[in-house]
């Protein structure tokens, strides 16, 4: 369930139930690990975010930060949203295929990956797709989909 008072992502992970908070640190590990430089780990909304920073790209369309990542413990499952892979069809792609040589099942919105145990994500795809789009190319993709 969604921690909304964590100021921290240590605090986040912090309230959770012993099992729940080794498989979402497991998958932050993850992340943090192939994040390309220039990204953000912060709380927003009640998620551990990676954004780009407002101080490297303030004209957004909302105002807020340009979400790149986030992770979150639902009621019912995990989610890590991958926006880097719902707006570059090739980076979707990767996701997919990763999914189906792994021999795990795609659980999947826009964005959000959902899972109900980490050995449902083959982490090492996981990687490489949040590894795949340093900050300069994502706020380009943002500012030519604002175009449109």
């Amino acid at each position: 369930m969604v921690n909304r008072k964590a100021a921290t992502p240590a605090a986040y992970l912090a309230g959770l139930p012993d099992e729940r908070r080794a498989a979402l640190s497991k998958v932050r590990e993850v992340v943090r690990r192939h994040l390309p430089a220039g990204y953000r780990e912060v709380m927003n909304g009640g998620l551990i975010c990676y954004e780009v920073p407002l101080e490297r790209q303030p004209d957004t369309y909302n105002g807020q930060p340009l979400l790149y990542a986030a992770l979150a413990a639902q009621k019912n499952y995990f989610a890590i949203y991958l926006t880097c892979a719902y707006q570059d069809p090739a980076q979707l792609r990767r996701l997919q295929a990763g999914f189906r040589k792994a021999g795990k099942k795609l659980d999947m919105g826009k964005s959000c990956v959902r899972f109900r145990t980490l050995e449902d994500l083959p982490l090492e795809v996981i990687g490489a797709v949040v590894a795949s789009t340093p900050v300069a190319r994502f706020i380009a993709r943002a500012e030519a989909a604002r175009k449109r």
